[in-house]
Parts: C-alpha cells; sequence; structure tokens
C-alpha cells in the first residue's frame, strides 16, 4: 500500500466527536443542545474530504478514479470518504440540475409570507404543504417583517397566481403575502466553499 492510500485509509477512520456519542430516538449521531432540542454532531472534514467535496459539487458524476488521481486517492478510497460523508449527511443529495425556462417554468417569484402564530399545529401543517408543494423550490424561516420566504418557479402568472390562492386556501394561518418577480437570474446554485481543513 503506498503512503497516499495509507494516509486515505487512517483519515476515513478518523471520525473525532466533541463529547461522548448520543442517541435520540434510536437515530445515531444526535445530541441535545442546552435547551433540550435535537442538535446533530457535526462531523469532522480533513482537506482530502474537503477536496473531494469540492470536485462533486462541480461535477457529481465525476469518476472516483479521476478524483483519486487528481487528490493522491485510490479510487476505493475515494469511494470510502464519500460513502461516509453519505452516511454522515454531508452529501444529502446528488441530482441534476435543470433550467427552469427550458423546463417549461421562465418566472421565477421571491414571495414573503406573513403567518398568525398562535397555532402551532397550523405552522406544522403549513411546513408541511411548502415542503409538499413541487414549484417551491426553497422556503426560509427568517427575522423581519415577514415569516417565510419562499423561492417560487410557475408557467406563467396564472399558474403562479392558482399556486397562490391554493396557499391562502389551503392554510388558514396565511396573514398575507408579498410577492416580487425575478426580472433575471445574476446566480443560482448551493455551492458551498471547501475551505482547506486547520
Amino acid at each position: 500500500m503506498d503512503a497516499a492510500n495509507a494516509l486515505g485509509r487512517a483519515s476515513y477512520a478518523r471520525v473525532r466527536l466533541r463529547g461522548p456519542p448520543a442517541t435520540l430516538g434510536g437515530i445515531a449521531g444526535f445530541s441535545l443542545d442546552s435547551h433540550g432540542t435535537r442538535a446533530q454532531v457535526a462531523m469532522e472534514l480533513d482537506k482530502l474530504d474537503r477536496r473531494i467535496l469540492s470536485v462533486i459539487q462541480k461535477d457529481a458524476r465525476r469518476a472516483a478514479e479521476l478524483i483519486g488521481a487528481d487528490i493522491g486517492l485510490s479510487a476505493s478510497a475515494v469511494q470510502r470518504r464519500m460513502a461516509r460523508m453519505r452516511d454522515e449527511g454531508v452529501i444529502t443529495a446528488e441530482v441534476a440540475v435543470i433550467d427552469p425556462k427550458r423546463a417549461g417554468h421562465p418566472l421565477t417569484m421571491i414571495v414573503d409570507v406573513e403567518v398568525e402564530r398562535e397555532r402551532p399545529e397550523l405552522l406544522a401543517s403549513l411546513k408541511q404543504w411548502i415542503a409538499m408543494e413541487a414549484r417551491i423550490q426553497e422556503a426560509w424561516y427568517v427575522t423581519g417583517a415577514g415569516d417565510y420566504v419562499l423561492v417560487v418557479v410557475a408557467r406563467d402568472v396564472e399558474d403562479f397566481e392558482a399556486l397562490m390562492q391554493r396557499l391562502v386556501s389551503d392554510n388558514a394561518n396565511v396573514r398575507r403575502f408579498q410577492t416580487r418577480v425575478a426580472l433575471s437570474t445574476l446566480k443560482r446554485g448551493m455551492l458551498i466553499p471547501m475551505e482547506p481543513a486547520d
């Protein structure tokens, strides 16, 4: 075994956790924070993990052999690291990114939603509704005047209006919403910067 592969094997096996490992509800890798809520223990990423992530964020189809050749690991060492990062939830999906205009959804809207906060069961229902709606690309719970910011794609104005009518009719706690139309896209992506490990 050469030195690079030995390093890859040794680094793969070294995962340090802060404090004793904990389980919650039968789910490993979670601990309770100071408020008693569930907090996931962050996986430690070394320099080679970060280099792999930097590559696959730009091209998830790149072969492990080519990634390994670039960073000095064998293909099997790269595959083991990627499998571990999937298992630990660092890699959450490997998907195709589609141009919404070419797919028939040329309109992008940013929607600020204000809700009534008094009934937690209605908030849970709204969150589930948002999660199940394919036209809502992103949803953020935010500070400020509104409560949620939604990024929505639509075929046309009528398609968007129908979605908003369903949002209001299906969710009694939506107080109001305000819409901004995206005139052009300057940047769209989910790439996370991979600074070298200390």
